[in-house]
């Protein structure tokens, strides 16, 4: 990519941009929460509506000059309706943070209780926990998946609805292997008088192309990242029924933020076109079954995966049985140097810190855009075992980053 104008400019930054196409190009970007877009979606994340305040919406904006900024935005909110058949889509928040934020703003009041799943069993900051905005606003306890099988306990998710009687139910998860059951969780909401806010912001490529059910049409709310698995602009977008269309739009505006991100709303515009095409729903289906690859391989090698296996764009592995002496932290450290990007992360019952947990996530959405297929992942779980099975070796770890280097070769992103 070209950066020649920042480079007359400002040569640390375009050495520091260059220096990550390169280390994207070389190295397998695993973090279940990343991707890469298209250089559509770069273009228009790096254009001139950087320039444009367009505070409001469209049609109704609080300065002048913004009919090209409607059209992008109206396009944005065409395309994610006809994507996810919701009946109103805001597509301003900058974040799925912010997504959520402005749900809890349109329906609560401080105090107000919150039922979500506990960060240690794969919920978000964002859902409740003390350290973020949530936790410290709003009255939150959690739930948990069932520590003898890592599926969520829907059963034991109603029982505790039903004692501590929650004003909003959150569902949709950061590190949940497996499908949701999005009807159970609103028949608990239903039994207490709950709204239910479906966060699908690891999975929203996976509803949108149809490979995960959808809450749409579910839920009372969902919210989301945008460019995780579907690729598109960086930021979030809220999805309701017609009824909450004004209490969500002003929540995000000027509830929660001022003008919109125009250039990431593009960005966005243009990944929706592209999860519009049918080559997506291919990706998305490819997505699922690497990852399911990825996991029956580490699975082969030993390794424990929290419930068994996965139905999603990720496996979480407990390292606690197969390797008791390596933390997450550990193992996310020596994978990184040898090319192999991916982040610990806690597990179900966890018996260490959450700044240095016992297993690791590792998510398939970046290598399939790459052109990844079920073979590879599984030479990739191979790799990830050889570092893991010696993490203080350096002749494993650089034998390995030359196989990473071979695989990034096969597989080039962004010639």
């Amino acid at each position: 990519m070209d950066h020649e104008h920042v480079r007359d400019v400002d040569p640390a930054v375009a050495d520091a941009l260059e220096g990550e196409i390169d280390r994207q190009r070389e190295s397998l970007q695993m973090i279940a929460s990343e991707n890469h877009v298209s250089r559509a979606v770069v273009d228009a994340q790096g254009s001139v509506l950087t320039n444009k305040y367009a505070e409001g919406y469209p049609g109704e904006r609080y300065y002048g000059g913004c009919e090209y900024a409607d059209e992008v935005e109206e396009l944005a909110i065409d395309r994610a309706t006809e994507l996810f058949g919701a009946e109103h889509v805001n597509v301003q928040p900058h974040s799925g943070t912010q997504a959520n934020q402005a749900v809890y703003f349109a329906m609560l009041e401080p105090g107000d209780k919150i039922l979500s799943l506990d960060l240690n069993h794969g919920g978000h900051l964002s859902h409740g926990h003390p350290a973020n905005f949530v936790g410290q606003l709003y009255d939150v306890e959690q739930y948990e998946v069932d520590p003898e099988t890592g599926y969520l306990d829907y059963e034991g998710l109603a029982e505790h609805a039903a004692e501590f009687e929650p004003d909003v139910i959150v569902s949709g998860y950061s590190a949940y292997p497996r499908e949701v059951e999005w009807e159970r969780i609103q028949e608990a909401a239903d039994e207490v008088g709950a709204y239910h806010l479906a966060d699908i912001a690891h999975i929203t490529g996976l509803v949108a192309a149809g490979v995960h059910a959808s809450p749409v049409g579910v839920a009372d709310f969902v919210t989301g990242s945008t460019h995780k698995t579907i690729r598109a602009g960086r930021g979030g977008i809220v999805m309701c029924d017609e009824e909450y269309a004004d209490d969500i739009d002003a929540a995000v505006f000027p509830g929660g933020q001022g003008g919109p991100l125009m250039h990431n709303v593009a960005g966005k515009a243009v990944g929706f076109k592209e999860a519009l095409e049918p080559e997506f729903e291919d990706y998305a289906e490819q997505t699922v079954a690497n990852a399911k690859a990825l996991g029956d391989q580490l699975s082969e090698h030993g390794f424990s995966l929290v419930s068994e296996g996965t139905d999603n764009h990720l496996v979480l592995v407990d390292l606690r049985e197969s390797h008791p002496d390596t933390s997450g932290g550990d193992a996310e450290e020596a994978l990184e140097d040898a090319g192999i990007v991916l982040n610990g992360n806690t597990v179900p019952g966890e018996t260490r810190s959450p700044f240095d947990p016992s297993g690791i996530r590792a998510g398939t959405p970046g290598l399939t855009t790459r052109g990844f297929d079920e073979d590879d992942c599984r030479t990739v779980a191979d790799l990830i075992a050889r570092v893991i099975d010696a993490p203080d070796d350096e002749d494993v770890i650089a034998a390995v980053r030359e196989d990473v280097e071979e695989l990034c070769a096969e597989n080039p992103l962004y010639e």
